[in-house]
């Protein structure tokens, strides 16, 4: 079994599903502070398989106890984080608390289970503001211009240290550039509970009448038209990558990390005229003041991990536009669009006030919501 922590979150959800896909059974553990349920219902509507799902947080020792004593798992992908820019710069201790201690606090609950196997969810951040371009694994890091690629390099340094302690560790870093695009389905995509942060969820906001304009943070970098530049990876192909490194793991003990980008540089505004063309849709945009801890541009040298792991980006910046506003038309509101709150019982187990399913252990196994017929 699969442990998935935070499953139910964007890229964490598509991961479920490639791995029900290849006969994976899998078990996700979410806290909902950014993702939906639902999203796990759909996955079932795609595939005809469910992951476990268990509510909890990572930062819950006793949960993560629980969790390896009653499953067996015998691998984790670990999703479960923060990751908006702008709010770390405002929230930095929740930042730390959650991508470092909870990871801290995993790798203790997998170490005294004797579960040895991890591919961790990371960033390109890590590598700040670096002037060359591609930018290749050998990069220079530790120099993140915002608290949250601070926590996910403080999160590497633990994970690093941990491999060289113990030879048992099987850890993959895998350094995500900007993850875009959704289910071709259009049942699965990104979702997020507030207002978005990120271009995508919110390009498709204004796009679909629900936002009056994107705003376009920085117009006088030093790039091709002074918006910012960077690398956008399919989250199909991103996914990809992880069953890809999950399978290096099960032959290769230690640490290394790999680049999951396409290599191709866009910048922002050459996304939203991309968009327009693909969609006939038009997106009026306002440029603003810089964001604090952005940086001018940032693409990725991904030619390690196609000599490592054979893995190659299939998508380019059309088709990762176009199923994710699928995605936005399917479901213009999220995961509430065609599901009820209505939870299905455990077969066996008295359902809480809550709705959650509750075990003897303390532990709570929510089943999945229905949707309507």
């Amino acid at each position: 079994m699969i442990l998935v922590t935070g499953g139910a979150g964007y890229i964490g959800a598509h991961a479920v599903l490639a791995l029900l896909e290849v006969g994976e059974d899998v078990l996700v553990l979410d806290n909902f502070c950014n993702s939906s349920p639902h999203a796990l219902t759909r996955i079932e509507q795609i595939c005809g398989r469910r992951p476990v799902l268990v509510q909890g947080d990572v930062r819950n020792r006793g949960v993560l106890a629980k969790l390896f004593s009653r499953y067996p798992i015998r691998a984790v992908l670990h999703f479960a984080g923060l990751k908006a820019v702008g709010e770390s710069v405002r929230k930095p201790l929740h930042y730390y608390d959650t991508n470092v201690s909870g990871t801290i606090n995993l790798c203790q609950a997998m170490a005294a289970a004797g579960v040895f196997t991890l591919v961790f969810s990371s960033s390109a951040t890590v590598y700040g503001g670096c002037r060359k371009m591609p930018i290749a694994e050998q990069a220079r890091s530790g120099r993140p211009t915002n608290p949250y690629g601070q926590s996910k390099l403080m999160a590497e340094q633990v994970l690093g240290s941990l491999a060289r302690a113990d030879q048992r560790w099987r850890i993959a870093l895998l350094r995500y550039f900007n993850p875009v695009g959704a289910h071709p389905s259009g049942l699965i995509g990104e979702s997020p509970n507030t207002i978005p942060n990120n271009l995508l969820p919110y390009l498709l906001r204004v796009a679909d009448g629900k936002l009056p304009v994107l705003p376009v943070y920085g117009g006088d970098y030093p790039t091709v038209d002074g918006s910012g530049v960077r690398d956008y990876i399919h989250v199909q192909d991103l996914v990809a990558g992880h069953l890809d490194a999950l399978h290096y793991l099960r032959t290769h003990s230690g640490i290394r990390a790999w680049n999951l980008g396409t290599g191709i540089d866009y910048s922002v505004l050459q996304v939203v005229k991309t968009f327009e063309q693909v969609t006939g849709v038009k997106v009026p945009v306002q440029m603003c003041e810089r964001r604090p801890g952005d940086v001018a541009q940032c693409w990725a040298d991904p030619s390690r991990a196609r000599s490592e792991l054979g893995w190659v980006a299939r998508y380019g910046l059309e088709t990762m536009l176009r199923d994710a506003w699928h995605w936005q038309c399917t479901s213009p509101e999220g995961y509430e669009d065609g599901l009820v709150t209505m939870q299905e019982p455990i077969p066996g187990v008295p359902l809480s006030a809550g709705g959650a399913a509750a075990t003897d252990d303390g532990l709570h196994a929510l089943s999945m919501p229905r949707t309507r017929q």
